[in-house]
């Protein structure tokens, strides 16, 4: 049986509509499950491992950019070297990504959001409905942080797919649901610097909006769907 599995993951909030995280952005992660990533995985475990994180630890990348638990004690050279294995593992896993990114302000209210970011996921799958119908089986795993995310996707996944199932992430469990999180790093620090400049904390890990673009920004991109 062919099956594919989604990771999903965001980076944004609902609360606190336009004052507080300017962006909402959600990355979809593709996994056919026919194509073997354990080698992948265990040599970013012992690369994690021989740095002083351990595997068994998930990577939360914008808590590693702004020095926060657990990255306290973890200096700048270090917090970018967990980043970057697993940016290479990333690199180096047969998968495919989609990003959605939404701006907003450009939206009066909430609802306005929520209806725009069912329309965007519903048009997606529409136009590769013929890759989706391609597995007899399609699981989305997510970890159910924001309820509003978790009802947008029962909702689309319902209407365009015959059968699909949702399993609950627990990230320490998945390098793969890691990788959306740091898709969707990327790609909020991807708009943060079209539209202005990196923060200290950012600068300290990417040095540049010009590195940033150069050393992983470049490269995430030609795993986009």
């Amino acid at each position: 049986m062919k099956e594919l599995s989604i990771f999903v993951d965001e980076s944004g909030d609902f609360g606190e509509y336009k004052q507080h995280a300017p962006y909402y952005i959600v990355t979809m992660v593709f996994h056919d499950q026919s194509n073997d990533i354990s080698s992948n995985i265990t040599k970013l475990n012992n690369a994690l491992r021989q740095i002083g994180y351990g595997d068994e630890q998930a990577v939360h990348t914008e808590p590693l950019i702004r020095r926060e638990p657990p990255y306290q004690y973890f200096q700048p050279n270090e917090r970018r070297a967990i980043f970057a294995k697993l940016y290479y593992f990333t690199l180096n896993c047969d998968i495919k990504y989609k990003s959605f990114v939404f701006r907003k302000a450009e939206y009066q209210d909430c609802f306005k959001l929520e209806a725009r970011m069912a329309r965007d996921l519903s048009r997606f799958i529409r136009d590769n409905l013929s890759y989706f119908q391609g597995f007899q089986k399609v699981i989305l795993y997510y970890d159910n942080g924001q309820h509003e995310l978790n009802r947008i996707l029962n909702t689309v996944l319902a209407t365009q797919l015959a059968e699909y199932d949702i399993r609950k992430v627990i990230p320490s469990e998945y390098r793969l649901f890691q990788v959306a999180d740091l898709i969707c790093t990327l790609e909020l620090l991807r708009v943060k610097a079209e539209y202005g400049k990196l923060s200290n904390s950012e600068e300290r890990i990417f040095h540049s909006v010009r590195d940033l673009k150069k050393d992983f920004l470049k490269g995430i991109h030609k795993k986009e769907f």
